[in-house]
Formats: structure tokens, sequence, C-alpha cells
């Protein structure tokens, strides 16, 4: 069964003995969470940047206008929120505004992970637990069964539960009234939820990618965070290697910051910031050597294609599951591939790209 984990603004240790954010904890409140194994993240570098409060957030402004409406309205009746649904791609922020939104409505969240909650008995602990107007944040809410599923729609709908106590003929059924609470899900799959729990969401909110100069921006708060001193131009190249996404351009950052102590005794230019992405494969389109593998394969052995993804899987050796899910979304929003009905075809950035000649200007 998944772990609990219940988090307080003024608490220094939280249910379940997780670190909290308290005084000393370099972890913000609400952040902490629940890995895929159903056991606690550690505080790590991506928590330490991860924005405390939703004025600190960059980019998906809309998203924040709307949510922050939202909030407004639910204190002045005080009431929960209503349950929010976060779709999108991975690493746009879905986790960061599940754990802001609680901090924004000063109340405690549960963390939990839907590869972890295999039957309703899974979920009690988390529903017999919230307090009023507290937040439940189910991520990749896409993976839970349908018995789970079934058992929260009574629960966000009407706040009670069903216990079942007892087996067989002596079974009797405990109908428990819970707390009001807000219901956060996440998920990077939205076509996989069933129309009866999307439709019990009453706010959804799709996450787009971030711009450039969102990625700058960040990119400089976080620097600020690390202690680094990053000029404009390396900030530019970090942020243009980070495929529009927040997590990815603290990654290069981090790493950008590592190279920099062991090379450069921690001194940060555009030179050394190149440098350090080049050597772990990161070109300047932001396309790892994994990609460019796909790419080379795709012009060189099957002469930009028309190819299959078995084919082309086989011939590098890869899962094809990770090419379609890992590969391939990103050369696809850069239109260096297209698919069609007879395959991948490679397109004209592409063989450019590479400093490859296209098959029409070969012999």
């Amino acid at each position: 069964m998944a772990r609990e984990a219940i988090y307080q603004q003024d608490d220094p240790e939280p249910i379940g003995g997780l670190r909290g954010s308290g005084p000393g904890s370099d972890v913000p409140p609400g952040s902490a969470g629940v890995g895929g194994d159903g056991m606690p993240d550690r505080p790590d570098q991506d928590v330490r940047l991860r924005p405390r409060r939703m004025d600190e957030m960059v980019g998906q402004r809309d998203v924040i206008e709307r949510l922050k409406i939202a909030i407004d309205a639910a204190q002045r009746r005080g009431e929960p929120l209503g349950h929010i649904l976060f779709d999108g791609p991975p690493g746009l922020g879905k986790t960061t505004f599940a754990t802001v939104i609680p901090v924004e409505m000063e109340t405690t969240v549960q963390m939990a992970n839907g590869a972890g909650l295999k039957a309703p008995k899974d979920l009690l602990p988390y529903l017999t637990n919230v307090s009023e107007g507290s937040v439940l944040f189910i991520d990749e809410i896409h993976r839970i069964p349908k018995s789970v599923e079934e058992y929260l729609y009574t629960a966000m709908e009407d706040y009670r539960i069903d216990i079942v106590l007892g087996d067989g003929v002596n079974a009797r059924t405990l109908n428990y009234e819970i707390k009001p609470f807000t219901l956060i899900g996440a998920t990077t799959r939205a076509g996989m939820l069933s129309a009866p729990l999307r439709d019990r969401f009453q706010i959804r909110e799709h996450l787009g990618w971030y711009s450039q100069q969102d990625l700058c921006q960040i990119v400089q708060l976080n620097s600020k965070k690390l202690g680094l001193d990053v000029d404009p131009q390396s900030e530019k190249i970090v942020a243009s290697r980070s495929r529009s996404t927040p997590r990815l351009a603290n990654n290069r950052l981090l790493w950008v910051r590592d190279y920099a102590q062991s090379k450069a005794e921690g001194k940060v230019d555009a030179g050394l910031t190149t440098a350090a992405l080049d050597m772990i494969g990161i070109d300047p389109l932001g396309l790892d050597r994994q990609d460019r593998n796909y790419l080379e394969t795709l012009i060189r052995v099957f002469v930009g294609g028309p190819a299959g993804l078995e084919a082309i899987a086989h011939t590098m050796n890869v899962s094809s599951d990770t090419l379609e899910d890992e590969v391939e979304p990103f050369l696809l929003r850069s239109e260096l591939i297209v698919r069609t009905r007879r395959g991948r075809i490679a397109t004209a950035k592409a063989f450019e790209h590479l400093k490859l000649a296209p098959p029409e200007a070969t012999g």
C-alpha cells in the first residue's frame, strides 16, 4: 500500500516521519512527494528549486490567473477549492502546482501516486485522514484501477465513503462521512481517464510548453538559488537546450554548476556552458545522443524513410516503446520527423541539422 504523507505549513515533521517544512528544512511546504514505488521522494535539488508560492512561478500565466480567481473565491466563501485536474507532458509543472496550491489555501496536503493505489483499501488512509479544506494530490491518476476510480466518485461528490467490515454473510457496510476536501489529479495521459472521473473535476487545466523567455527567467532565478553567477548568454544556451520544459532547464543548470565547480572553480560563462552541455551530448536544438542516433538511423539506413517504428527500433537495438514515448515526441514537435501511414520520414530540417545531404542530392 502506498505510504501516507501529510504536510502542514507550520509542522516541522509531517505524519509518517517524512521531512517537512519546519525550521531548518529545505523542503517547501507540501512539496515533498511520494514516488512511483509508494515511498517518499528524497528532498533533492529538484525540490530545492521548486517554487514555494504561486507568485514565484514563471510561465503558465493564464493557468495561474484562473487558479488565483478560484482560490480567492473559495476562501471568500469559506469552502474547499473545487477538484482540479492537470494534464500535459512531463516536466511542465503539474506537481509544482499541486504543492503551491495548498500553501495558497493555507492547508495541508497528502500525496499519493496512482500506481500505488491498487485497491480501494489503499485509498482509505488518505480519505479518512483528510481535514476540512485539505488537499489530496494523486499523481499519474490515469494509472488507478477502475475499482479505485469508482470509490473516488462518492468521496469527491458527497464526501462520504463506504467501508466494508467483515467477510461473507457477516459483512456489513459502514457509511463514513469525510471532511470536504480538494482532490488534485495530475496525468500525462488525460485520454486514459474515464469520462465519469474527468467530469467530477470542476477545474481542468492543460499545461503547455514554456517559451524561451520564460525558461531564461527560470534559469536566472534558480541560478541565484544555487549561488551561481550566470551571464545572460549562458542562460539563453541552457534555455535553448531544455526542450521547453522547466524540469530539463533545471537539470541542465545543475550539470553546468557541477561542471563549472569541477573545471573552472565555479565560474560560468557561455563557453563553459556550451562545453558542459556538449559533454553530455546535448546539442543546440536540445537533442541528446539517442535522438541523434534515431535520426541518423532513419537517414543513413532507411534513406530518410518512410520506415516503420519496429524496423528503426530493431536496427537501433532499442525498445519501440522507448522510441515512441521518449524520443519521437520531441522530434515531431521540432519538425525533424513526420509520421505517416507508411512510416516515419525525416524532414529537410533533420538533414540540415545533421549536415547530411538529402536523398535527391545523392548519386
